[in-house]
């Protein structure tokens, strides 16, 4: 390249105007644009018609100052908003959030990563006030990482800011799910992929996914006999859903993180 570049240079000494390109013509133009040319030396050293849109990087026909004249700028994101509240209440639904272009990408600069995510979640009073943790059948299920969300705050009215309930966790072996579980790939809900038949999960049930009456999580099972099939379904992805059996009931889930859940 530096070869090229002191020959178009000695170039220029003999045929004044050889070395027009896009900083002379004054071209720089977003995405593809047969109009934003100039004459002179392109990057495959021919020389003739050049490009000064962003195109050109894919095609090779740039100006040979393409890159001087027209400086890639990538995209700049800023922070993520809070998390939306659930789009509905006593029913499985998803929050968002959301993080703003500070700059749009420019001359084949890096494009945007995602701008918008969605998780699933779950309101566990009505917005009078009323529990409705009851009603949640089958045991709808998230990521155990979501337990460090989850704040009290979220909880029912009926639930004393002075109770302590540590909990419980229930052992599961999953017989059956839905193949859109493995189809999984976005950050937040990725955790699904690890959901496979045969396998014994953990599911925590931690305050405020416990009725503040009967201190349980809906669809723990725990009135089965382990013989009897009961259903979950994933938040985030109603389409991945499955069945499981009882195993026991134990004070601390042992499970490996990947095979650690949550009701929710």
């Amino acid at each position: 390249m530096r070869t090229l570049w002191m020959a178009l240079c000695a170039l220029a000494r003999l045929w004044p105007g050889a070395l027009a390109g896009c900083a002379e013509a004054g071209r720089c133009c977003p995405g593809r644009d047969p109009t934003c040319f100039a004459r002179g030396w392109r990057l495959d050293r021919v020389y003739g018609t050049c490009f000064c849109d962003e195109a050109c990087r894919l095609t090779g026909d740039c100006c040979f100052d393409y890159s001087r004249a027209c400086p890639a700028r990538p995209c700049i994101v800023g922070e993520w908003s809070p998390w939306s509240g659930c789009a509905d209440q006593c029913k499985p639904t998803a929050r968002v959030r959301r993080r703003p272009v500070r700059q749009e990408p420019l001359n084949g600069g890096a494009p945007c990563p995602p701008l918008e995510e969605r998780a699933g979640c779950l309101e566990y009073s009505t917005p009078e006030g009323q529990d409705c943790g009851h009603s949640f059948v089958p045991a709808f299920i998230t990521t155990s990482a979501f337990n460090k969300e989850r704040t009290r705050q979220a909880v029912s009215p009926q639930w004393s800011t002075d109770t302590e309930d540590a909990g419980y966790c229930m052992e599961f072996k999953t017989e059956s799910l839905t193949p859109h579980c493995a189809m999984e790939n976005r950050p937040l809900t990725r955790w699904m992929q690890y959901l496979r038949e045969g396998y014994t999960v953990c599911v925590d049930c931690q305050p405020p996914a416990m009725n503040s009456v009967s201190l349980r999580c809906s669809g723990d099972g725990l009135d089965s006999d382990g013989n009897q099939t009961l259903h979950w379904q994933a938040i985030g992805n109603p389409r991945c859903q499955g069945t499981w059996k009882k195993v026991r009931r134990v004070d601390q889930c042992s499970c490996p993180a990947v095979h650690s859940f949550i009701f929710i």
